[in-house]
């Protein structure tokens, strides 16, 4: 009887001890651990936000409902601990915002997740042959600049840059430095109202004169060097503590902005009491042509919060052996 009570004593204890090697095996660097993800109200940067998120829960984090704010409000809820990280920070555009909210002292921002993002004017391609506008400076010029005038007052109408983007602070004083406030007309609030305004009136045969970024859908719609051309500047003028860089390119084009790249900016201490979740953020890397093809599918319908969320599944799918190797390496960094 002794013998059976030991077998099963010891047969017990076997199982027990490999089930919590089981159970060890099976935890995760971000297990009780729960995030805070934060984004613009620009749906176009759900996708990559989505990607950002999904990876996280790989790695076991309890990761929340995005939440969509303003910038200004993202960076200091981040860097007061309210929010974890951000997927869409522009440099050079997000600089002032990122040092404002408490530069490297209260972020961790390592890696570069988007590179290549590009922005500038532009106006429809039969405009600038037929009067050859080559330079957002001829539109000092009345007689240039009412050929872009949508409601009849005379001035053109630039379709600009919601308040509190980043963008808009470089349009209004490059307006103010090139000496257009006279011509020209700044329209600001919700961005893809007001470019579907200028989408219209461009399919009615009307001239054009716009602000967009890429990536964004708009470009896959209207088409640069087909359907409109990009503007240049007449020379490099930034605000504040940029006011001497230059923006010309390596082309020699000066379309008036810096190149920017896009960055996962997180919650200093979160990233130091996280190592796994400060890899990931380090060594995520997003195509920008696969972000501007989900925007042109979402500019075409397919824009419902299933629809992205589906978008950013197929995304993983279809790179499953770059997004595994990104969490091994992020599991590694905890160890």
């Amino acid at each position: 009887m002794k013998s059976i009570h030991k077998t099963i004593l010891t047969t017990v204890m076997a199982v027990s001890t490999t089930l919590s090697s089981a159970a060890w095996a099976e935890q995760l660097p971000g297990d009780g651990v729960t995030v805070q993800p934060i984004q613009s109200t620009i749906s176009e940067e759900t996708f990559q936000t989505l990607i950002v998120n999904k990876a996280m829960q790989a790695l076991g984090y309890t990761v929340e409902a995005t939440k969509e704010v303003d910038y200004n409000v993202g960076f200091t809820s981040i860097a007061a601990g309210d929010a974890t990280y951000l997927a869409v920070d522009w440099e050079p555009l997000h600089t002032s915002k990122y040092e404002a909210a408490g530069g490297d002292e209260k972020f961790y921002r390592e890696g570069q997740y988007v590179a290549g993002a590009g922005q500038g004017y532009l106006i429809d391609k039969k405009t600038a042959d037929k009067y050859n506008i080559t330079n957002i400076a001829q539109l000092k010029d009345p007689k240039i600049a009412k050929l872009f005038d949508a409601n009849d007052d005379g001035t053109a109408d630039l379709t600009g840059c919601n308040p509190g983007w980043g963008c808009e602070g470089v349009i209004e004083h490059q307006l103010d430095t090139f000496g257009l406030r006279e011509t020209v007309t700044h329209n600001q609030g919700n961005y893809a109202a007001i470019i579907a305004d200028t989408i219209a009136r461009y399919n009615k045969g009307g001239s054009i004169f716009y602000y967009t970024w890429v990536p964004y859908w708009v470009s896959g719609v209207l088409v640069p060097g087909k359907d409109v051309v990009w503007l240049e500047v007449p020379f490099s003028a930034l605000p504040g503590e940029r006011k001497n860089v230059d923006t010309t390119l390596s082309n020699g084009k000066n379309y008036g902005f810096q190149m920017n790249t896009m960055h996962i900016v997180a919650n200093k201490k979160f990233a130091e009491a996280n190592p796994a979740a400060a890899k990931l953020f380090a060594i995520m890397k997003l195509n920008i042509n696969d972000i501007s093809a989900e925007n042109v599918m979402m500019s075409k319908g397919a824009n419902k919060p299933k629809d992205i969320e589906a978008h950013a599944n197929g995304w993983i799918k279809a790179h499953q052996k770059q997004f595994d190797a990104w969490i091994e390496s992020a599991k590694k960094a905890a160890m």
